[in-house]
């Protein structure tokens, strides 16, 4: 796997400072306000589960599984919502946890959803924002890193769900996708 990245973009010990720092000012802002931590799967997991262990709060923990990529390199477009939450956000704050918020078309569909269903607040937290892919505006109030707009993996983050395990991100190698996608 490793020789297919061309560059590690953020590796595993800025990881590691991302979550020490996002997670200190979340606990800042929601003492005393038990956010339910929302993870996006698949590739939140990593994120999740490092960010979690520097919030020093009472957390409720839930997952859906939404997705606007299905397989390949670019957003379809089409959000689909394949496995909903087992917890209530009526009157709760909540906080999203993402691995990358790029075109925006994922997070400002569950956020709006989220609001509908009378959340009290909805913030996203993301180890990665790619402004430069967005196609719906949103911007993000907890962001580890921003990216330029670079194919990148690892992390949590896959090519048609390969690399998700590697411990850093980096960029993935043109040629290992090119030829097999049009884009």
């Amino acid at each position: 796997m490793h020789k297919d990245i061309s560059t590690i973009l953020v590796s595993e010990t800025e990881i590691n400072d991302i979550c020490e720092t996002l997670g200190h000012q979340l606990n800042q802002d929601y003492k005393d306000k038990n956010p339910i931590l929302i993870g996006l799967l698949k590739g939140c997991i990593p994120f999740m589960s490092d960010l979690a262990k520097k919030i020093e709060l009472k957390v409720d923990m839930a997952y859906m599984s939404v997705s606007s990529y299905h397989g390949g390199i670019s957003s379809s477009g089409d959000v689909k919502i394949k496995m909903d939450l087992d917890i209530s956000v009526k009157d709760r704050h909540v906080l999203i946890i993402e691995d990358i918020v790029d075109t925006g078309n994922t997070i400002v569909t569950i956020v709006e959803l989220l609001k509908h269903r009378g959340a009290k607040s909805v913030e996203i937290v993301t180890l990665l924002d790619k402004p430069e892919g967005r196609t719906k505006p949103y911007e993000p109030k907890y962001v580890g890193r921003t990216i330029p707009k670079l194919f990148v993996v690892g992390y949590g983050l896959d090519y048609n769900e390969y690399y998700r395990n590697l411990p850093y991100v980096g960029v993935l190698k043109p040629e290992v996708y090119t030829n097999k996608e049009s884009n």
